[in-house]
C-alpha cells in the first residue's frame, strides 16, 4: 500500500516538473494545460476551440521540449492532401526503386493547427492514424512513435473557408478544450516575457518516462459506481426524456456514444492521477465530464436558434443524474489494494 502511495506521489511530482517547465514560458491558461497533460497520460486526443493568439502552438511544443518528445506543426488549408499528412511513395531514376517518405504524422505531438480548413479526404486519413496509431502507404503498415497524440485547434470566429469536422472524426477526440483571453494581469506577464529574455525549458522527463506513466495511470482504481454514473450521463444525452429531461429533448438530434463513456472514466483516472492519488474520485469524472460530451452532443436546429450551448444541457444532465458520494478514502485504498 506504502508503495503504490510512493509511487503516486513520484508520478504526480514528475508531472509537476512538467507543467513548472511549460508555465515558464505559457501564462495562465490552467485549465487548458491539465487536460493537455490529461490527454497525454490518458493516451486521448484533444481538441481545442480559441481564437488565434493564445499561445495553443506555444504550449505543444515546450511541452514537447520537456519531455524530449518529437513536435510537428500541420497548417491546415483546403489544397492539402493526404500524402502531405501521412507521406507517399519516391521513385529513384538511378536505382529504379521506391522509397517510403514518412509524413509529419510520425511524432510524440501531433499539433493539427485549424482542423477544419482541410477537405474530407485528408480528415479520412487524419483518421486512422488518431485510432489505428498507424499509417498505411502503398500497402505498407508504418507505426507512429509512442507516445502519440493529437492536438487540433478550431477558431471559432471565422466559418469562410472551413469544412464541418464528420462526426466519426470529432468522436475520436477524447476531450475538446475551450481557451479564452487571459486576464488583464496574466496578459501584462505575457507581454513581459515576449518582450523579454526568452526563458530556455529544461528537459525533466522522455518519452520512455511518460509510456510508463500512461501505464501506471491505466492501474488507478475505479469504483463500479463511478462508471455507471458515467453511462447514465451518456444515457441522458441519447434519452433525455427517459432521464426525466422531457424539454430537452427537442433539443438534441444525437448524443453521445460508448466513446464518450470511455473518454469520461479514462480521462477522470488521468486526472486523478495527476492529483496524485490512486483512485478515482466523484469529482474527477466530473470535472471532464463537460470537455468530454461538449463535441459529442449534435444540437437541433432548436437548439441553435435558441442559442442553447452543449454545455448548457451538459449542466441540466447533471442535474438529474447525480454523481454517487464520495466513498471513505480508507475504504476506496483497502477495495485498490485487494
Amino acid at each position: 500500500m506504502a508503495e503504490r502511495s510512493d509511487d503516486a506521489a513520484a508520478a504526480a511530482s514528475l508531472m509537476e516538473q512538467i507543467l513548472y517547465e511549460v508555465k515558464k514560458v505559457v501564462v495562465g491558461q490552467d485549465h487548458f494545460l491539465e487536460r493537455v497533460l490529461v490527454a497525454l497520460l490518458a493516451r486521448g486526443h484533444l481538441l481545442v476551440e480559441g481564437v488565434p493568439g493564445l499561445a495553443k502552438t506555444l504550449t505543444v511544443n515546450t511541452l514537447a521540449q520537456a519531455m524530449q518528445g518529437s513536435f510537428k506543426r500541420i497548417q491546415f488549408t483546403p489544397d492539402l492532401v493526404p500524402s502531405d499528412l501521412v507521406g507517399t511513395r519516391l521513385y529513384n531514376q538511378k536505382t529504379g526503386d521506391f522509397s517510403t517518405s514518412l509524413g509529419p504524422v510520425f511524432c510524440n505531438l501531433l499539433l493539427a493547427d485549424e482542423i477544419n480548413r482541410a477537405p474530407a479526404k485528408v480528415q479520412s486519413a487524419l483518421l486512422e492514424v488518431m485510432q489505428e496509431r498507424q499509417v498505411t502507404i502503398a500497402g505498407e503498415t508504418h507505426k507512429v512513435p509512442n507516445p502519440f497524440v493529437v492536438m487540433a485547434t478550431q477558431n471559432p470566429i471565422e466559418t469562410e473557408g472551413t469544412y464541418p469536422l464528420p462526426e466519426a472524426q470529432v468522436d475520436r477526440f477524447m476531450m475538446k478544450a475551450l481557451v479564452g483571453y487571459p486576464s488583464a494581469e496574466e496578459e501584462f506577464v505575457i507581454v513581459s516575457r515576449v518582450t523579454g529574455v526568452m526563458h530556455t525549458v529544461a528537459k525533466v522527463a522522455t518519452t520512455e518516462q511518460l509510456a510508463e506513466l500512461q501505464t501506471r495511470s491505466r492501474g488507478l482504481f475505479v469504483d463500479p459506481s463511478l462508471i455507471q454514473f458515467a453511462v447514465k450521463v451518456v444515457g441522458a444525452t441519447r434519452n433525455p426524456t427517459q432521464a426525466g429531461l422531457a424539454e430537452t429533448a427537442r433539443l438534441i438530434s444525437f448524443g453521445a456514444s460508448p466513446r464518450a463513456s470511455i473518454g469520461m472514466i479514462e480521462a477522470g483516472r488521468a486526472l486523478a492521477f495527476l492529483r496524485g492519488r490512486g483512485y478515482v474520485l466523484p469529482e474527477d469524472v466530473l470535472d471532464v465530464t463537460a470537455d468530454v460530451l461538449r463535441h459529442r452532443i449534435v444540437l437541433s436546429y432548436e437548439a441553435l436558434a435558441e442559442e442553447v450551448t452543449a454545455d448548457d444541457i451538459i449542466t441540466r444532465i447533471l442535474k438529474v443524474v447525480p454523481a454517487p458520494e464520495k466513498p471513505l478514502e480508507s475504504h476506496v485504498k483497502l477495495t485498490a489494494s485487494a
